[in-house]
């Protein structure tokens, strides 16, 4: 056999070891462990309730109705294709749009709008950017304690719940900094909306 054969028999093994070490063994390892050690993230971090799935608790979902919270803009997409189950499938992604834009200035200029035509009780106050901008991925889950202050009278007026209540829901549904210096104090959009439907 000459050497030019050797090589490419050695180069070949070597390709298949590695594949299999490393796209085979590896990603059954990791996943036989997120499974075992944390099953709800490694399955996404969906909320079921009787058999019911909600969402997740880490992707931004898009609530626009005057009876539920209001969550970050997202950049999310409805395509026309579906899964077995005939539900239309969506994609989420960042903004591509600089802040210096005159196409980003509109945008928020009509999220603006929207947000003071919803809450006619706040007159000038300032509107927690949250509110109005898109996250850098585009589908965070949260929003800062400020922006769901903001909405307090508006749920209230829309759910028949005090804003005791809905204060309340809030802060059942706060996430402290991790350790307790990572990051800061934010409200899951998603589980208020689930507690303000008696769901959770």
């Amino acid at each position: 056999m000459t050497t030019k054969a050797k090589t490419w028999i050695t180069a070949a093994l070597f390709f298949l070891v590695a594949t299999l070490l490393c796209g085979v063994l590896y990603t059954l390892v990791c996943t036989g462990i997120a499974q075992l050690l944390f099953p709800h993230q490694a399955n996404g971090s969906i909320i079921e309730v009787d058999g019911v799935k909600y969402g997740s608790t880490v992707v931004g979902q898009e609530f626009s109705d005057d009876d539920h919270m209001w969550g970050r803009p997202t950049n999310a997409n409805v395509e026309t294709f579906t899964d077995d189950a005939g539900n239309p499938l969506m994609w989420y992604g960042p903004s591509n749009l600089s802040p210096a834009s005159d196409e980003f200035d509109q945008l928020v200029a009509e999220r603006v709008e929207k947000i003071r035509a919803a809450h006619p009780e706040k007159g000038d106050r300032a509107i927690p950017s949250d509110l109005v901008t898109c996250s850098g991925s585009g589908l965070d889950p949260h929003i800062s304690p400020a922006a769901a202050e903001y909405q307090v009278d508006r749920l209230a007026k829309n759910t028949g719940k005090s804003t005791v209540e809905i204060r309340e829901i809030i802060e059942r549904c706060t996430e402290q900094p991790q350790f307790g210096v990572l990051g800061q104090a934010r409200v899951n959009v998603l589980k208020v909306n689930l507690m303000l439907d008696g769901i959770l």
